[in-house]
């Protein structure tokens, strides 16, 4: 976590916790780099291949457009991928942007360096080992959305539309969002879930957020549970957990 800029606390940070969609956040702020450095906007659409469609991975955009070969609009992609962890708009960004070298690539350019991105979607479906290869530390992935709240080349109309994606976000509900107060705070995160592997463990439970309290004061926290044999509701508990007790220190603060 980090408070305020300021007051940072790191658990377990020594490993390498594989991201799963979390790496979506990541794509997301590659994808705004990228539109904005050519000058194209948000509402540009992009024709989107039945190729890309792949049948046994998550997709509320497949399900939604079965036939696939249509356009969308860049927009409504980063909100399938940051809102629905839509694997398949996923890759669609991939490939639109360069791959997922040009992904890496720029988070590194930030300074964020404990972090690597090399597999698709796809090719995380197609062997659950390459979830392994997208990874980072919690504290690199809250340094990275620290830059994202603080820094004016973060600031403009395309970080502005991903932060409100975020907060508008209604997946991982019984994670961080759980224990906050919705009338008081306002958050923004994104969530990543894995499947269970042959050793019946969830590879990836994590979620990563922004929190603005009432006062102004403002908290980055990531949380990053991995190769797990408890259910699916534990491991979301072990996140709000966390995120209970950092609101209370921060509210105390």
């Amino acid at each position: 976590m980090i408070l305020d800029g300021e007051d940072t606390l790191a658990i377990n940070n020594a490993e390498k916790y594989p991201m799963m969609s979390v790496y979506k956040f990541h794509q997301a702020l590659a994808v705004c780099d990228y539109l904005q450095k050519r000058h194209i906007p948000l509402s540009t659409s992009l024709y989107l291949d039945k190729k890309y469609f792949k049948p046994d991975t998550y997709s509320p955009l497949r399900d939604k457009y079965p036939q696939g070969n249509l356009e969308l609009p860049i927009s409504e992609l980063l909100v399938y991928t940051m809102q629905s962890s839509d694997n398949v708009a996923c890759d669609i960004l991939f490939d639109y942007i360069g791959g997922v070298n040009v992904v890496d690539e720029y988070i590194h350019s930030l300074g964020i360096n404990d972090v690597s991105i090399t597999a698709t979607e796809d090719e995380m479906h197609q062997d659950m080992d390459d979830c392994y290869k997208n990874w980072t530390t919690p504290m690199e992935a809250a340094n990275l959305l620290e830059l994202f709240m603080t820094q004016d080349f973060m600031r403009n109309e395309y970080t502005d539309f991903l932060k409100h994606i975020m907060i508008e976000c209604g997946t991982g509900k019984d994670r961080l969002p759980a224990p906050l107060p919705e009338s008081e705070v306002k958050i923004g995160h994104k969530t990543g879930t894995s499947d269970k592997n042959d050793r019946g463990e969830y590879i990836g439970i994590n979620d990563i957020g922004f929190v603005i309290l009432p006062d102004g004061s403002r908290y980055v926290v990531a949380v990053f549970v991995k190769d797990s044999k408890e259910n699916m509701e534990t491991n979301a508990k072990i996140i709000s957990d966390i995120s209970a007790a950092v609101y209370r220190y921060a509210g105390n603060r």
